[in-house]
């Protein structure tokens, strides 16, 4: 059976569009029936599949001048969808940015916030997220996903009130830090973007001087993004959880995913005098690039906190 949230089909790639192309930064494999399919190609553009294709360990393609895939023409459009169809794309191309966690009795599929035109649609949803299909468990652990996230999209309390449920209901805690720690934390991981690191070292220098009272003010009536930022990580990470120990760090980890991000929204308040949707979408586009599409980063979170 296949699960997925009530926004997953309205995702819509909006190929050259994008500021932060899927095509520049990546490594892409190539999965082995697209493989057989490229060799098979022939001609000039044949030719030139097969010879931006690395066939050591795992094929990927060879990345060009500022990592961009050899195969994104300076319109940023994709070549091989334009000399042989969008159904020639290898795997990874076709389901990017969407997710599947296959779990004993299901497959739970979702759109990661790595793409910023995911993260709008996911961010931009005023209504409660629902799960499409979702069936009737006896897991122990989907059962106390789905208490959690009720928790969280209940809209007669705070954001801070709904954490504080949730963890609750996961009997844990975050142990509280000084946000100075926590940008240290993170600025020891594996950093892609210098951008990344400029805003942790920016948010470690200026934290104690935000008037975070006029942030507050600033932003109200837009809790339902960090509602909808909240649910989409305890969906994503929360359900392969192999017992309730591992599911507590994830539930940890989603309280401090929600501090960070309300934090970096404050510094960009304090320095540009505003906060608007944009520039949420693009600190949850950097962290999710950051630590979500870093395993090792991801779990070193999950150990740490």
């Amino acid at each position: 059976m296949n699960i997925y949230p009530n926004y997953y089909k309205e995702f819509k790639c909006i190929a050259g569009k994008c500021k932060h192309n899927c095509c520049i930064g990546w490594e892409i494999d190539i999965d082995e029936d697209t493989l057989g399919f490229y060799n098979c190609v022939e001609g000039e553009f044949g030719k030139t599949l097969k010879d931006n294709i690395n066939y050591c360990d795992i094929p990927h393609f060879k990345l060009g001048k500022n990592e961009r895939c050899p195969f994104l023409n300076e319109n940023n459009l994709c070549e091989i969808i334009i000399n042989l169809g969008e159904d020639a794309l290898c795997d990874i191309c076709t389901q990017h940015p969407r997710f599947h966690n296959e779990l004993p009795d299901r497959v739970e599929s979702g759109l990661g916030l790595c793409c910023e035109e995911a993260a709008r649609l996911i961010l931009s949803q005023r209504e409660k997220t629902t799960l499409v299909g979702n069936s009737n468990t006896n897991d122990k652990i989907i059962l106390l996903r789905d208490k959690v996230i009720d928790a969280l999209q209940n809209r007669t309390k705070g954001i801070n009130k709904r954490i504080d449920d949730m963890l609750s209901l996961c009997k844990t805690s975050l142990v509280e830090r000084p946000i100075k720690s926590y940008c240290d934390l993170l600025i020891s991981l594996e950093t892609l973007d210098e951008k990344w690191e400029e805003l942790l070292l920016s948010l470690k220098e200026k934290a104690s001087n935000i008037d975070y009272a006029s942030f507050e003010s600033h932003i109200s009536g837009r809790e339902f993004e960090y509602e909808q930022f909240l649910v989409y990580l305890i969906y994503r990470h929360f359900a392969n959880s192999p017992n309730l120990e591992e599911a507590q760090k994830r539930a940890r980890f989603t309280a401090f995913s929600y501090t960070l991000l309300y934090y970096l929204g404050a510094l960009t308040y304090h320095t540009k005098g505003e906060f608007n949707f944009e520039d949420q979408v693009e600190l949850t586009r950097l962290f999710s690039s950051e630590i979500e599409y870093s395993d090792e980063n991801l779990y070193t979170l999950f150990d740490v906190l």
